[in-house]
Parts: C-alpha cells; sequence; structure tokens
C-alpha cells in the first residue's frame, strides 16, 4: 500500500474558452498618454540625431567660402540642397514622430528621390561647365602663367573637398577606401603640376575634385537615409519598451468580459521572469538603434523584425502570465472540491490550506482530518504552463488502511470531479510513501495539528483571482 493516489484532470477546453473570452494575448494598445510619451521620447532622439546633422550642414557651408570662384558656384546649390533636404526630413520626422506609419515612409522615400534626381541633374550640369572650361583652357595654353594658376586652383580646391569629406562625413562606411584612392589620384595631379604638365594635371585635377563632389553627395544623401532609418527603428523601439510598461499590469476581466474593478493582474509577478528579459531585450536593441554606428540595414532589421519579435514575445508572456494566474485559482477550485468530497465521503475536515512557500504559483496543499486520521491533497500542474493538473491525495490513516479502501476513495474523488464536466483520468497508485511527497518539515503534512475544525478553502474570486491578494 503506498498511501499516494494521483488523479489527473485536463482542463484543455476551459483553458480555451478563457484565453477567448479574456483575449489574453491581446496587448492592450490603447493606452492613456502612450502616443504622446512615443512621440516625446523619438522627437529628443530626433532632435540628437539631426544635431550632428546640422553641425556637418554648417561646416560645409563654411567649406565653401574656402573654394575658387570656377567651383564655389558648382558647389552652393548642391549644398543648398542639400541642407534643404535635411531640414525637410527632420520637419517630416518630427512632425510624424510617435505615428510613422506606411505612407509616411512613402512620402519620406519620394522626397528623398525627389532630392536625389535634382542633385543629379546639377551633377551633369556641373560636368558641362567643366568642358566648357577646359575649350576654354585651349585658347591659353601658351599662357604658362595662367595655366598654372588655374591647376593651382583646382588643386586646392580638391584638397578643401578631401579634408571636408575626412572631418564631417563616414565616407568609410559607405564608400571604404574611395577617399583614400582619390587622394592618390590627387597626389599624382600635383606631380604632374610640379613637373609643368600643366595640362594633365588640370584634366586629373577636375575629374578628381568632380569625383570627391560625388563622394561628398552620396556620402551625405545615405546618412540622411539611415539618420532617417534610425529615427524610426528608435520610435518601433520606444513603442514596444512603452507597450510592455503600459502591460505590466492588465484587468481582470469577469465572465461577462467587463473588466472587475479592484482587481489586477501583475504580469511581472506571474511571468516567472520573462518579463523582465523582454524588457532587458527591448533595452538592448534601443541601444543599438541609438548607436550611431549601426548601420542602415541593420537600423531596418531592428524597425522591421526585432521590433515584431519582441512584441510577439510580449503578448506570448502576457498570455502566459495571464493563464497561469488562471491556474492558481483553479488549483484552489479543485482542491475546494477535493475537500468537500472527502468531508461528504468520509467526513475528512479542512484544517488548512496554502500554496507552496506561500506563492501562489506554485502547488497548492490542504490538509484534512477525521480523528487521528489525516489527508493531504496536492493540487500541481502536469507540467510547467501545461494544460492539466494532477491531484495527489496523500494518506497518513489510522483506520483507512487496505489499497482497495484507498482506491475506493480515490475513485469517488474522480466521479465528483468527473459529474462537474471535467476530464478526469482514472485513479493511479504511485510507488513511495506519503512522506517523500513532503520532505519539507514546513509543509502542511508535516506541521503539528490543531484541533480539527471544519472551514472551507478561500472562496474562489471571480475570474480567476486569487482571495488573498487584490493585485497578483
Amino acid at each position: 500500500m503506498s498511501g499516494r493516489k494521483r488523479i489527473q484532470v485536463d482542463e484543455s477546453e476551459w483553458y480555451r474558452i478563457q484565453r477567448k473570452a479574456q483575449q489574453l494575448k491581446e496587448v492592450q494598445r490603447n493606452i492613456p498618454r502612450l502616443i504622446d510619451e512615443v512621440r516625446a521620447q523619438t522627437r529628443a532622439d530626433i532632435d540628437r540625431s539631426f544635431a550632428g546633422v546640422q553641425e556637418r550642414q554648417r561646416r560645409h557651408e563654411q567649406a565653401m567660402s574656402a573654394l575658387s570662384d570656377q567651383t564655389r558656384r558648382l558647389e552652393e546649390t548642391t549644398t543648398r540642397r542639400l541642407r534643404e533636404q535635411a531640414d525637410q526630413l527632420h520637419r517630416s520626422l518630427d512632425e510624424a514622430a510617435g505615428q510613422i506609419r506606411a505612407e509616411t515612409r512613402r512620402d519620406l522615400a519620394r522626397q528623398r528621390e525627389e532630392t536625389r534626381q535634382a542633385i543629379t541633374a546639377e551633377r551633369e550640369e556641373r560636368r558641362a561647365e567643366m568642358l566648357r572650361v577646359n575649350q576654354e583652357i585651349d585658347a591659353i595654353k601658351q599662357d604658362r602663367a595662367r595655366s598654372e594658376e588655374m591647376v593651382r586652383a583646382w588643386l586646392g580646391d580638391a584638397r578643401t573637398m578631401v579634408a571636408l569629406i575626412a572631418d564631417t562625413l563616414p565616407h568609410e562606411r559607405y564608400a571604404p577606401g574611395e577617399l583614400a584612392r582619390l587622394g592618390g589620384r590627387l597626389n599624382t595631379a600635383e606631380h604632374n603640376a610640379a613637373e609643368g604638365r600643366y595640362e594633365a594635371a588640370l584634366a586629373l585635377a577636375q575629374e578628381t575634385f568632380h569625383s570627391l563632389s560625388d563622394l561628398r553627395v552620396d556620402t551625405e544623401q545615405r546618412e540622411l537615409e539611415r539618420c532617417s532609418a534610425q529615427s524610426e527603428a528608435v520610435e518601433a523601439l520606444v513603442r514596444v519598451e512603452k507597450l510592455a510598461e503600459g502591460n505590466a499590469r492588465r484587468p481582470v476581466i469577469g465572465p461577462d468580459g467587463q473588466a472587475l474593478a479592484g482587481y489586477e493582474l501583475d504580469v511581472v509577478h506571474w511571468s516567472h521572469g520573462e518579463y523582465d528579459a523582454l524588457r532587458e531585450e527591448t533595452r538592448n536593441a534601443l541601444e543599438r538603434a541609438r548607436d550611431d554606428a549601426t548601420d542602415t540595414g541593420e537600423l531596418l532589421e531592428l524597425r522591421d523584425q526585432e521590433t515584431a519579435r519582441l512584441e510577439q514575445i510580449l503578448g506570448d508572456t502576457v498570455e502566459r502570465a495571464g493563464m497561469r494566474h488562471l491556474a492558481a485559482q483553479i488549483r484552489v477550485n479543485l482542491a475546494d472540491a477535493v475537500a468537500t468530497t472527502l468531508h461528504e465521503y468520509a467526513y475528512y475536515d479542512l484544517v488548512e490550506g496554502d500554496y507552496e512557500n506561500g506563492d501562489q504559483r506554485g502547488r497548492y496543499t490542504a490538509r484534512l482530518r477525521n480523528g487521528d486520521n489525516e489527508l493531504v491533497v496536492d493540487v500541481a500542474q502536469a507540467e510547467p504552463d501545461s494544460e492539466k493538473c494532477v491531484i495527489r491525495v496523500l494518506s497518513y490513516d489510522h483506520d483507512v488502511t487496505s489499497e482497495a479502501a484507498l482506491l475506493h476513495r480515490a475513485e469517488a474523488v474522480r466521479r465528483a470531479l468527473s459529474a462537474e464536466g471535467l476530464s478526469v483520468s482514472e485513479p493511479e497508485c504511485e510507488p513511495g510513501s506519503p512522506e517523500d511527497m513532503v520532505p519539507d518539515p514546513g509543509h502542511p503534512a508535516r506541521r503539528p495539528v490543531p484541533a480539527p475544525a471544519r472551514r472551507p478553502l478561500p472562496a474562489p474570486a471571480p475570474a480567476g483571482e486569487e482571495p488573498a491578494r487584490k493585485t497578483l
């Protein structure tokens, strides 16, 4: 005789109904102040990101004043367009902060494309201007002093452009090695000029200058695209962060689908650390998004894939926390049903009942007594987050000792649970003694027994709320 009887209760259908009725997985999005908080945080990040853009624009404009007349007028229009593009992007992102949608992204992409086309047209004009100047050179080839002056001007302008790109733009991110290559061509042009080959030096200096100008424009535009992607990634992740904060506590929903006043689900408590892990992942993703070293591709991945993944985890975490909370109440209800059956069947009175270590997330045990005979009813999940419960009836009887009598009593419990519409397995004998289940001296079965007094288990709280606490 083992004195340990096991009954498994399948609550799968009940869980399914509860999930549907309470919409546990639906993350609450209509949280007061959510959009305002996301907008405020996103705007702060946008301003920080574009502060660097504005500083670059200022230095570019200063550099234009150092160029010769022949190149300054070719670059001023491009500089102005780049500044207008940056200002327009800043305004658009600021206005859409907190609610960037697909149409906003399409508008931003259209604006970038229009600016790119305009700058491309201007580049072609600069090339045509270069050809015109070259034709003028033919008329002054015999004027050695004038030729040398023009070569020196182009070389100086090219060196100014090299310094500007090296000091202000992340050129190695978008065109690794290109600035060094163009610097080498510039060295060759300077060598030609030093040897008096001004015609060759002029052609190479002009071509190198325009290539440097192209590098500057391409790098600036691609960096603006990165800034845009960064703003969108930060906003998306800040939204996840705020959604997580807003769903840390959820209302408890009653059978009528309405929130029960005074009751809350503490998602942090019931998530077994999953909520904190999600918050940590979100913080790490935000750090990557805010890092200016993060490239555009990774930012888009953070915006589209990582954000969706984190929101999915948040929904799953909220759902599991809600189901664990409901399962805790099921364990109380099952223990109460068993205690009631044993009272009616064999006059056992409830002595006490509690969760393991006082933690509602653990197993529930109830101790019953009839004279010198004792029973402990132990209710636990079959597996972590399982939709099945296992009820163990541990017998410490002096009168009832036969295996047949113990099985008959367990069968009475099974019939009572089945009569309530539960899917219940046949009772099984488990090997070992009841003491194997309660090695802890603090366990209900090991504590001194007070005078028997019939008292009910805690009354089931509405919608699975544990009665001893209003905030779970």
